[in-house]
């Protein structure tokens, strides 16, 4: 076997392998062969050939390779194909792998072609002309004079071939590349000598006297299909016979010839001809190539397929017309080139050939366009953020224009600028991520609430913002890294929200926030039918969701799911971005802490995230930094690291037993806090607030009952704070503010410090007496602790009360005087728990605190004018007001805080619900104390501006929204304290008169607070229902004859209904009597109903009142809705239902029901018999359909409690309230119930309840009655006549009874003809009597007459359907139900009958039963009816 050479071998080696080969006789690889040259006419493969393989001229070496294709191989990737045969095909697994891949190796093959050496013996060789100068004179492109048109270089040249060119055509040349294009290649040697003789383009020739005549050969007509020798000569003759017959032809007759044919021919062959033409016939040369005296209709034309010369023949218009408009379309560029702010030179390199559509944005751009700006246009941002009007017209050097699709519109669009933030430059990522910051920023602020439709933050996060800010903070550079970091921020953080939030920190309750959460909707459950065992839980549900998912319906969610907090810790560890940075990120994750408790401990729980944040911005120890805005925060406390901690501390006492013991916030607190501001390195500004911060981190850890060692500890620098509140409060100082917010924190510290020390004697004496229960160990700082703190603080108070008086002081009292007040208020309500407690002495110290600081407090003009702005200041009065024009999205919450100084409102500088809420908190206090200082304080109870605002609240119908819940939170603090206040002082004997005038007000204002009380407030709703919603002594009504004013307004009626067995309102009275001497009961039945809140009850009891051990949490429960329903008065009757109706059918009888349900529906009824008679405004949020759907449950839960007699009596006079007319306009049954689909199913259950159980009873039947309406839904009747017509044998309701009107059941007429014929099929069959069902009897005697003999005009079924009806009534053999049918005219209450009817048909209905019925004579058919 043959051997390939190694690459080793040496050339000995070669010559052996050689020899070998030879010898072996092997075919060769390679031949060497002799290629004809056809430029030179050879014809290679015949004799011939091989006479000249040896002429020495000729011989030139060609390398062929075998299986060699022509062409090269495309380089565009051809799609895989598959083999047929490579499943047939054997491979062993002892055959080595190299072999197999030499075997099917194409080698070089594979990637070139046939290798000819060029032929350049017939290229002539011109020397260098000899001047007179050292050096060839060099070739310049500006030489015009030596410019030749590219037509006579054959195309695009390069410029030295250009120069060559023109060279050889001044010397009379023809250029070297004419010469070898226009060659063809198989010409003989005779024309190609002919051809390189030098030819004028200007020449003409002649054939006689015919005049110019082109000798070309026909562009069309080859003549390859002839089939004889001579077909080109063949062709040639017929062509011009055809220019000898067009040129004898005149204009006009070539004109009319033209028109035949193109009318005759195809236009697909028209267009072909022409096309044709268009390829063959090359444009005209330029004006000053042609010699004088010749036209351009005797120039020649070269053709590319053709060497003849020919004169063209007159042309028609229409190829005239396109010459000239080939001519303007080659043109155009010129003419574009005129409006370009530069023109392209000669000498300019690739300026030969323009493309305006290029060059199009060197030009003017064009005005705005002001014509459809009235129409709906892309928005466009500058890069601060700000909408640019479309306009707008603004200069270029802004940098505001580009090559978008609106090009003369400056700014960029947001699909823009998503497209330019991942862009591969570094400065176009940050610069689209810094603008997107931006219009964060100012949408969030409203600044595009009137100029765009919709909202920006939504349309954002729909686009996939939050994806595209994740992946650009994974970028390496980090400038583009701080960009991301900015509007993450901006998209996450609002200033003002956070801002707000610590404004609100030292009022009542302020610790207390609501978590971030969006409103979760509800989810279709696809396991709705399974097992309980069987069916997802909410957590597997969770992680099936997609992050697209989960973002969509929560932003912080989906930032945590994909990795932000590890992304976030590394970039303050390793990266150590600059100052703002490092501000922004521990602003987000204070965002992310809020969000909920599950996020905040996904913070603590981030490996070495808290570590970072304590030992780079939170250190012990520090040097005096060296620039006051140093280049790095590393190694200096930070005021947002503190927040962070403190909001973290927030979601759970163990987050802050955590925070205080492991990560070690206890040691930097003591740190902060041992030193003053001005000794803590650090500068004025920022001293100021690390101090307050850290004051508040210790205020919420002391709300949970820990840090208050260091209450001991640091005990000499908090009296040192204390006493330097007065010096430190200077009007003149710029930083006042900065030293409110501190002495702010101070005081919040020291009132729940004060809590704390309260609870020491209970958990004490728990701790000694528990036996094996759960007691939290009592706090180290004890009652003895605190009792000097008032001393010192009540001449502050004293102090800043007098302050009022002087202007340049005012601001500053009104800012601190709430929180004194509510220091006082936390240490006398823990005064009385304790051991030490002196009756005598707390009595003569609360009166002189009454009488030296808070009448004269409460009557200080300044307060006066403040109280005056509670209506002005209210969200609960303001719900349309306090509309905020804010940009936000479901999935990211907001508190809309944005311009919050700029309106009135809870936090405005003019708002008195700080001050008034922290004095109703004393008061309250003070009077459960000593009951004989409540009436001092009623003056402020029932003056004007309170008055004014409670009437207003009683009328208000606020929303529930995160947007306003927490301030709502705030107001409910106060309208709950004023109720309180009302409800002592008119338990005091002797009441005071003003207040007691008030009373329903205050009741009427208790009733509507209870549905709008929020999560965290169940205490609030639990003490007013024990005190003053069920109190006799708000209900004045109930012992000022208002009994008897009911009976009275009814006792008219008496005479006329006494006759009938339904009772009227004049029952009502006795009904009413009776309920108000059953008040404590009642409130007994709903407070055991309420039962299932008591945990909530005692876990917001513990929070009011200040127990700090025993709180879990600061941050409140999620708001999902109120703390209770708003048709609460119904609850014992849905929770009846719920308990046997639903599951037992409604068959259970009372006997079986469980004990006391027959009590506590009755006192349900009680209750709201008077809230309908007394309080009906209290229940104006209750939806009609939904009271009387909650009160069908009185006949669904039971088979007989609805006959019970105190049921039915309280039953009757509710439906007597419910369909008065007033009522009855209000009544919409379309709308569905709260927690039902449709009032649909609800009546049928009512249908099939009363089939089987009612006995025919009256009150029930005018409960099914009440829905059939005609202004209802037609499928409440077709259930009654259609799937239910056997309950009309028992309904047996009469017109009086009912007391409803019947026009509102008969008008207007029925216009559903299947309801029409169930009406007249139960008439006809019997089904409906009067006898039986006297009511429904009289409606359908009214439509079915109604229709019969209407004659408006109506669809052919209608008038069929008529015109049947009419004659079966006719026809009928029953005459009395004949005589009601044709005779019926109105419906009349007091008729026997229920009806009135007519004593002959009118003539206008007789004549109409006589064309139906075909009758002769239509007076005896009225005889005979009659």
């Amino acid at each position: 076997m043959l051997q390939r050479p190694k690459p080793g071998g040496s050339e000995a080696d070669l010559l052996r392998e050689q020899e070998e080969f030879i010898k072996s006789g092997a075919p060769a690889a390679a031949t060497v062969l002799r290629r004809p040259d056809k430029r030179r006419g050879e014809m290679g493969g015949g004799p011939e050939e091989d006479l000249h393989s040896h002429d020495p001229e000729n011989q030139r070496d060609v390398v062929t390779i075998e299986d060699l294709p022509d062409q090269l191989p495309s380089l565009t990737p051809a799609p895989p194909k598959k083999s047929r045969f490579k499943h047939s095909r054997v491979t062993f697994e002892d055959k080595d792998a190299g072999e197999r891949l030499d075997m099917h190796d194409t080698h070089i093959s594979a990637v070139l072609s046939k290798i000819v050496e060029r032929d350049t013996s017939s290229i002539p060789i011109s020397l260098p002309e000899f001047t007179g100068i050292a050096f060839p004179k060099a070739l310049h492109r500006s030489a015009n004079g030596t410019q030749v048109p590219l037509s006579a270089v054959g195309g695009k040249k390069s410029i030295f071939a250009q120069q060559i060119a023109a060279q050889r055509l001044k010397e009379g040349k023809v250029p070297l590349d004419l010469t070898s294009r226009d060659t063809p290649k198989h010409k003989p040697p005779e024309q190609k000598l002919l051809l390189q003789m030098p030819m004028k383009t200007d020449m003409t020739y002649h054939t006689g006297d015919t005049g110019p005549c082109s000798l070309s050969s026909s562009r069309l007509v080859s003549g390859e299909g002839l089939g004889c020798s001579n077909s080109s000569e063949e062709t040639r003759r017929i062509h011009r016979e055809n220019q000898e017959k067009i040129l004898a032809m005149s204009q006009s007759e070539i004109q009319e010839e033209q028109t035949r044919l193109l009318s005759q021919l195809d236009p697909s062959l028209v267009e072909f001809v022409r096309s044709r033409r268009a390829a063959s016939v090359p444009a005209p040369s330029s004006s000053h190539e042609r010699p004088e005296g010749k036209s351009s209709e005797e120039s020649v034309h070269l053709s590319s397929d053709s060497t003849s010369v020919a004169a063209p023949s007159p042309k028609p218009k229409d190829v005239e017309m396109e010459e000239e408009e080939e001519e303007e379309e080659e043109l155009s560029p010129l003419s574009a080139m005129i409006d370009l702010p530069v023109k392209p030179q000669k000498e300019w390199v690739h300026m030969d050939q323009l493309e305006p559509e290029k060059l199009e944005w060197m030009g003017d751009i064009p005005p705005p366009r002001k014509t459809r700006t009235k129409k709906a246009m892309q928005a466009r941002f500058d890069f601060n953020g700000t909408l640019i009007p479309p306009t707008e017209d603004l200069p270029t050097h802004l940098g505001l224009h580009h090559h978008g699709d609106e090009p003369e519109r400056a700014g960029y669009s947001l699909q823009e600028l998503f497209l330019l933030s991942r862009s591969q430059l570094i400065q176009q990522r940050s610069l689209a991520l810094s603008t997107l910051r931006n219009i964060l920023l100012k949408a969030r602020a409203g600044d595009y609430h009137s100029a765009l439709k919709g909202s920006v933050l939504a349309t954002l996060l729909d686009a996939g913002l939050l994806f595209l800010l994740r992946f650009a903070l994974d970028d390496g550079v980090e400038g583009v890294l701080a960009s991301a970091v900015h509007a993450l921020r901006a998209l996450l953080v609002c200033a003002e929200d956070e801002e707000c939030l610590d404004l609100t920190f030292h009022w009542f309750r302020g610790l207390a926030t609501f978590p971030l959460l969006p409103s979760q909707g509800e989810e279709e459950e696809d396991d709705e039918g399974l097992d309980e065992s069987l069916k997802e839980t909410a957590k597997e549900r969770e992680e099936r969701k997609t992050d697209h998912d989960v973002a969509g319906q929560d932003v912080v969610k989906g930032l945590l799911r994909m990795k932000l907090l590890p992304r976030l810790r590394y970039i303050l560890e390793v990266v150590r971005p600059c100052p703002r940075v490092v501000q922004d990120i521990l602003e987000i994750l204070t965002r992310i802490a809020r969000h909920s408790s599950s996020s905040a401990t996904q913070v603590l729980d981030c490996p070495r995230m808290i570590e970072t944040v304590m030992s780079e911005f939170l250190p012990t120890s520090w040097t005096v930094p060296s620039f006051s805005f140093p280049q790095s925060v590393y190694g200096f406390p930070l005021v947002c690291a503190m927040k962070l901690l403190r909001v973290l501390a927030t979601s759970g006492r163990h987050a802050c037993a955590r925070l205080l013991n492991s990560a070690g916030v206890r040691e930097r607190l003591s740190r902060l806090l041992s030193a003053e501001p001005s000794d803590l390195l650090l500068e004025s500004r920022k001293a100021l607030r690390i101090t307050t911060e850290a004051y508040r981190m210790w205020a919420v850890a002391a709300g949970y009952g820990q840090a208050c060692d260091l209450y001991i500890d640091l005990y000499p620098a908090l009296l040192t704070a204390l006493q330097s509140v007065r010096t430190a409060l200077d009007p003149a100082d710029p930083l006042l503010h900065l030293q409110l917010e501190k002495v702010l924190a101070l005081l919040t510290l020291l009132t729940q410090v004060t809590h704390t020390a309260g609870c020491h004697q209970e958990l004490q004496a728990g701790m000694v007496s528990s036996s094996g229960n759960e007691c939290p160990p009592p706090p180290p700082v004890s009652w003895g602790h605190v009792t000097g703190l008032p001393a010192t603080l009540v001449g502050h108070l004293k102090s800043f009360v007098m302050g009022l008086d002087n202007p340049q002081q005012r601001d500053s009292s009104l800012a601190l005087i709430p929180a004194y007040l509510i220091y006082f208020e936390a240490f006398y309500h823990k005064l009385p728990r304790q051991n030490s407690f002196k009756p005598v002495e707390t009595l003569h110290e609360l009166e002189q605190l009454t009488n030296e600081v808070l009448l004269p407090l409460m009557s200080h003009s300044v307060v006066q004018d403040l109280i005056k702005n509670l209506k002005s200041s209210s969200v609960v009065c303001n719900v349309l007001s306090g509309h905020v024009d804010q940009d936000t999205s479901p999935s990211l919450p907001g508190l809309a805080c944005p311009g919050w100084r700029d309106r009135p409102g809870l936090m405005a500088h003019s708002s008195p619900f700080p001050l008034l809420t922290s004095l109703a908190l004393l008061l309250d206090t003070i009077t459960g104390i000593h009951k004989g200082l409540t009436c001092k304080f009623t003056s402020i109870l029932v003056s004007d501006p309170v008055i004014g605002y409670l009437q207003v609240v009683s009328q208000a119908t606020p929303t529930l929204s995160h947007t306003w819940s927490w301030l709502h939170r705030h107001e409910h603090h106060l309208i709950y304290l004023l109720l309180r206040l009302a409800y002592r002082s008119v338990s005091i004997v002797p009441q005071v008169p003003q207040v007691e005038k008030h009373a329903p007000l205050f009741h009427q204002v208790a009733l509507v607070l209870l549905p709008w009380l929020l999560p965290g407030s169940e205490h609030l709703a639990h003490d007013l229902l024990a005190t003053i919603v069920f109190s006799k002594d708000f209900i004045l009504e109930s012992h000022s004859g208002g009994p008897e004013v009911i009976e009275l307004g009814e006792l008219h009626l008496h005479d006329e209904m006494s006759h009938h067995n339904s009772p009227s309102l004049q029952i009502v009275g006795a009904l009413l009597r009776e309920a108000c001497t059953n008040l404590a009961s009642i409130r007994g039945c709903f407070l055991t109903h309420l039962a299932h809140l008591e945990s909530s009850v005692l876990l917001s009891q513990d929070a009011l009142f200040g127990r700090n051990p025993w709180i879990k949490s600061h941050l409140l429960p999620e708001l999902s809705g109120p703390t209770l329903p708003s048709d609460w008065p119904f609850l014992p009757l849905v929770s009846l239902y719920e308990k046997t109706g639903a599951s037992g059918g409604g068959g259970l009888s009372v006997e079986e029901l469980p004990q006391g349900v027959l009590l506590a529906v009755t006192q349900c009824l009680q209750w709201l018999l008077v809230l309908e008679v007394w309080r009906e405004e209290a229940l104006k949020v209750i939806l009609p359909v939904s009271k009387l759907a909650r009160l069908s449950c009185v006949f669904l839960c039971s088979s007989d409690l609805f006959l019970e007699k105190p049921v039915q009596k309280l039953t009757w006079a509710l439906f007597r309230l419910l369909s008065r007319p007033s009522r009855l306009e209000c009544l919409d049954l379309n709308i569905p119930p709260p927690g039902l689909a449709s009032f649909q199913d609800l009546y049928c259950a009512l249908l099939a309840q009363y089939e089987a159980v009612s006995f025919g009873d009256r009150l029930f039947g005018c409960w099914i009655l009440l829905p059939l309406q005609r202004k209802y839904s037609a499928t409440l009747r077709l259930a009654v006549f259609g799937e239910h017509v056997g309950i009309l044998r028992s309904l047996g309701v009469t017109l009086e009874q009912l007391a409803i009107p019947v026009e509102r059941f008969t008008s207007p007429p029925e216009d559903s003809l299947p309801l029409v014929r169930l009406y007249f099929r139960s008439l006809v069959t019997g089904s409906l009597k009067p006898s039986w069902c006297p009511f429904l009897y009289v409606v359908a005697l009214a439509h079915v007459n109604t229709f019969v003999f209407s004659q408006d005009a109506a669809a052919q079924e209608l008038e069929a359907a008529r015109h049947s009806m009419l004659r079966i009534i006719y026809h009928m053999s029953e005459e009395v139900l004949k005589k009601h049918l044709l005779l019926f005219r109105m419906p009349k209450q007091d008729s026997q009958l229920g009806f009135d009817m007519y004593d002959q048909l009118p003539p206008g209905r007789a004549k109409h039963l006589e064309s139906v019925v075909g009758l002769q004579n239509s007076g005896g058919c009225q005889a005979e009816e009659r």
